[in-house]
């Protein structure tokens, strides 16, 4: 296949609003890949060469793509910048170039995708000195040699800014079409993705026909397994309705972590959004080794910094200091940390199907009974609502989050909400059970005081599943400290985009002044959530204010519609109980 023809089906893909005709353009696209082709463009939709969970980058800024096009074309700067600001889209203006200086070069050459893949995938594994300059002569050279519609689309790539307005499920949709016509093979196929998040390993298999092997998949240590999540309740009274007798573990408010230890004892440890941050953790490394008696194994815990004066957990503000790139020895000292581990995945084989009670059993024989880092999460059985009621109270009184109940016949479902897990947190307000999990996707410029942040206001929304899109529920002007509203600013710098990315749905009011790329998210606190039409989502917090920025969470990991309605429906249900009092 050549690289245009997948440049074809970007640009439709990104014409496109409809998510079953951008399922369609993906079906017809993997249909003509051959051979390794069909990873190497799931990769390429994903901005990537490589699966997301590896985190490689390009590491150029659209200012050093710039430059590529100008020595390319051999341009006056000035002039080209003048062009670019007008266009305000570098993949455009590169295109718009090619079209019309086309004497300038040889005639294109029509590259293979895989040709243009591998360049790409030389150009992001360059690094140390002198890599910047090949990096750029393999922009200079592909700019030479692709057709202009080509060349938008690399320039796209390169600086991650592919405007197709689907998620990864779309992808899934795709493949399942692909297979059997329906999409009755999505939840096989995403089950596989949760236990093994590589699309172009998946595609793969879908198009060699292989769907036994996709069955097959397990946790392998050292590939990061989407982490299971929690459903809510607004009373405590509803967990033995739903689930049963139950484990009751303390709910910390810290890291949630991953902790891999492959054969070769090498440590990795993953956070929510598949990051590998072993570097922030150096201490926690050293403890697998003296603490962990399995050579191989992969393990969820929640990591807390604490005072070593006063043992107390320190808040979640004071731990997210320790991500940071350098001085990390330094602030590993200054604020240590526990690990709580609360579950095991895997050792000598999966856990994932084993039963709560199964697996928390097996955890417990491998952690060293002495160990000071690694300390296996206690939980209590609780067979009616007192018990969990007390020991609920008992975790707010001592400065935690709340509880988490655990069904304890319950398996570990990656990547999924389901009554397995129940999570119980205590709430500023007696209206609203829990935070939001916001994405922040714009913001307005500020006026009066607000001059000296360059911003005034910011707009969050929550995930719609159905739609694939992000939808508006508050715009948040009051309750930052002048710190918060400098580190907002500082955390947007980099995102700001020329228009909204099509992945928004927004109404008129929704209007932002600036416009963010998908990456930021927060926790919000709000007394309420009420019905909207201002908001594209149909509700809105009321009198919402910044809890906490969690750089540990991606955009897949903030609060969905269907979750907002539901934390909506409870609330209102408990407002009925109390008038009915």
């Amino acid at each position: 296949m050549l690289f245009v023809s997948l440049a074809e089906s970007l640009e439709a893909l990104e014409n496109t609003p409809a998510r079953l005709e951008m399922t369609r353009i993906l079906v017809a696209l993997f249909q003509k890949c051959e051979g390794e082709e069909i990873t190497q463009i799931v990769y390429l939709l994903q901005g990537s060469v490589v699966p997301q969970y590896e985190k490689l980058e390009f590491g150029l800024a659209e200012r050093l793509v710039f430059k590529a096009f100008v020595s390319s074309f051999s341009l006056n700067e000035k002039e080209a910048r003048k062009r670019l600001g007008q266009s305000g889209d570098l993949g455009k203006t590169v295109e718009s170039y090619r079209q019309t200086n086309v004497s300038l070069f040889e005639k294109e050459t029509d590259l293979p995708l895989q040709v243009v893949f591998l360049r790409l995938q030389d150009l992001a594994r360059q690094s140390g000195t002198g890599s910047q300059d090949f990096k750029l002569s393999i922009l200079s050279d592909l700019f030479q040699k692709l057709d202009p519609l080509s060349c938008r689309y690399l320039v796209r790539i390169v600086v991650g800014s592919l405007r197709l307005g689907f998620s990864d499920m779309t992808i899934l949709d795709a493949l399942s079409w692909l297979a059997v016509g329906d999409k009755s093979l999505r939840p096989k196929i995403e089950r596989a993705f949760n236990v093994r998040p590589d699309l172009g390993l998946l595609a793969a298999l879908v198009k060699q026909g292989k769907f036994a092997e996709i069955e097959k998949i397990e946790p392998t240590p050292g590939v990061p397994i989407l982490m299971a999540k929690a459903e809510r309740v607004k009373e405590v009274s509803e967990i033995i309705e739903k689930i049963g007798p139950c484990s009751v573990e303390s709910k910390y408010d810290g890291f949630r972590l991953q902790v891999h230890k492959l054969e070769t004892g090498e440590v990795k440890i993953y956070s929510r959004n598949l990051d590998n941050v072993v570097a922030m953790f150096p201490d926690l490394v050293s403890a697998v080794s003296k603490e962990i008696t399995a050579k191989s194994f992969i393990l969820e815990g929640e990591a807390v910094g604490y005072d070593p004066k006063t043992n107390q957990i320190l808040p979640f503000q004071e731990i997210v200091q320790r991500k940071r790139k350098y001085d990390i020895q330094e602030k590993a000292k200054e604020i240590p940390l526990k690990l709580f581990a609360f579950d095991l995945l895997y050792r000598d084989g999966s856990y994932l199907n084993s039963t709560y009670l199964e697996r928390r059993r097996e955890l417990s024989r491998i952690i060293n009974k002495n160990s000071q880092t690694i300390i296996f999460a206690q939980g209590r059985l609780a067979n009616d609502t007192a018990t969990i009621e007390e020991l609920f109270e008992k975790a707010v009184l001592s400065g935690l989050e709340g509880i988490m109940a655990k069904k304890l016949t319950g398996k570990y479902e990656a990547g999924a909400r389901g009554w397995n897990w129940i999570k119980v947190k205590h709430s500023y307000s007696q209206k609203l059970i829990d935070t939001i999990d916001c994405l922040v996707m714009g913001y307005d410029l500020g006026k009066g005081k607000r001059t000296q942040f360059g911003l005034g206001a910011f707009l969050v929304g929550v995930f719609d599943e159905a739609s694939e899109r992000f939808v508006t529920v508050a715009k948040i002007g009051t309750g930052l400290t002048d710190l918060e509203w400098q580190e907002l600013k500082a955390k947007t710098a980099t995102l700001t985009v020329k228009e909204p990315p099509p992945i928004y749905a927004l109404n008129k009011s929704s209007a932002s002044d600036i416009w963010l790329k998908p990456q930021l998210v927060v926790e919000i606190r709000a007394d309420e959530i009420s019905n909207s039409p201002a908001h594209s989502a149909g509700y809105a917090l009321r009198f919402p204010r910044l809890e906490n920025f969690r750089d540990d969470k991606s955009p897949k990991e903030a609060t969905t519609l269907r979750e907002l309605i539901d934390i909506y429906q409870k609330q209102h249900k408990s407002s009925l109980n109390q008038n009915e009092k």
